[in-house]
């Protein structure tokens, strides 16, 4: 009988395209045992490419391993799962060198298994993908485990990094994933952005790039003197204005950077952007009730709640695998924040409509990483009644 391994795969980019980087992780099917890792940097990409490229590297580091072995590749991208399955077909014409290049790598084993895991199962390759990522981003190599191998990220003893490769090393204790419980979560500090003209109002406000209101600055300014010895240690916000400009003055009071993650984003509400919901039950009222009644239904041009969904939660993986242990302030938007506590409180879809975010309000959740997810606070305003300074 063959041996059986199981290939952790992961890669993504800062931009798409942007700075970019794969990770993959080998493991024992029967122990769980970590056999090999492989990160690289691959300059600039898409978050699709790079995906191709980790499972690329993990077929590579698994053959180095044992030739004829059965594979489960687990991703948690459906796209790469779907295809490689041969399910879904290859479109876009930058996929198909790597796809066949996939094909040809999965040929040598016994057989091979494509998987799809969510983001939080799949940690490990998420760690290593962002390593090379912010590789990528800084044009240096992956470190792993270099100082104590004398060879940049590979042990003599360790699987042959693949061709081009970089950064393949040896099984470490305790790896990400196989952990035992813990005790002390990652805090996610979730604070919507300050006032804009658009929120007074109340008007559809989704990837337009609104200025906040003087009010909305003074709340931001308000939430930095609240959030000061918070015990803060990192601020993460959406790329749009209103949400930055609430960030940065947090982000200094703290002596912390802001990080921009493209995932924190608002809806993208298509051709409802700039209008109140009366107008668009006046004008689109067939469409409305399908967005009402459907998280999949989109507005004409825009996102659904349900891509929403699957974008948030996909980003607050990779944030709480990139600042394990430590609290994070998320600076975003009003849809972001409630699909953050509507899935942390496992309630159906439809609780998004029956929440209500103040702008500056801040809300909380403590994640676990075997699982549980708590709400500690929802749409805290106090901090808005402190006199501006």
């Amino acid at each position: 009988m063959s041996r059986r391994l199981v290939i952790e795969a992961d890669g993504g980019s800062r931009g798409n395209p942007g700075p970019a980087g794969y990770g993959a992780a080998v493991r024992d099917a029967e122990t769980g045992e970590l056999l090999a890792e492989v990160a690289e940097p691959i300059g600039t990409a898409t978050n699709n490419v790079a995906e191709y490229r980790g499972l690329i590297a993990g077929l590579a580091a698994a053959s180095g391993i044992a030739a004829d072995a059965s594979v489960e590749a687990r991703l948690d991208s459906k796209l790469v799962v779907e295809q490689m399955s041969g399910r879904w077909r290859v479109k876009h014409a930058d996929l198909r060198p790597l796809v066949e290049e996939a094909r040809t790598a999965a040929g040598d084993f016994a057989a091979v298994s494509y998987v799809w895991v969510p983001r939080a199962q799949n940690s490990h390759a998420d760690r290593l993908a962002n390593e090379a990522m912010d590789a990528a981003a800084e044009g240096r190599p992956v470190r792993l485990g270099a100082e104590e191998s004398g060879e940049q990220g590979r042990p003599a003893d360790a699987a042959p990094a693949p061709a081009g490769g970089a950064g393949t090393q040896a099984a470490q204790p305790a790896a990400t994933g196989w952990a035992a419980p813990d005790t002390a979560p990652t805090r996610l500090v979730l604070l919507r952005h300050g006032e804009t003209p658009l929120s007074v109002e109340r008007r559809f406000a989704g990837t337009g790039d609104v200025e906040l209101t003087e009010t909305g600055r003074s709340q931001a300014r308000a939430a930095a003197r609240h959030l000061a010895g918070s015990g803060v240690d990192v601020v993460v916000c959406s790329p749009l204005r209103r949400a930055r400009d609430t960030a940065e003055p947090i982000a200094a009071r703290l002596s912390v950077p802001v990080e921009v993650d493209e995932g924190l984003r608002e809806t993208d509400f298509g051709s409802w952007e700039g209008m109140t919901f009366g107008e668009v039950q006046r004008s689109r009222p067939q469409e409305l009730q399908r967005w009402l009644s459907d998280t999949e239904a989109a507005p004409e041009g825009g996102e659904s709640f349900a891509a929403v969904a699957r974008r948030v939660a996909e980003t607050r993986d990779k944030l709480l695998a990139r600042h394990a242990g430590r609290t994070v302030l998320v600076v975003s938007h009003v849809t972001p924040i409630k699909v953050l506590l509507q899935q942390a409180l496992l309630a159906p879809p439809e609780a998004l409509f029956r929440m209500h975010l103040d702008v500056g309000c801040l809300s909380r959740i403590d994640c676990f990483t075997d699982g549980p997810m708590l709400v500690r606070s929802l749409n805290d305003t106090g901090h808005l009644s402190a006199e501006d300074a």
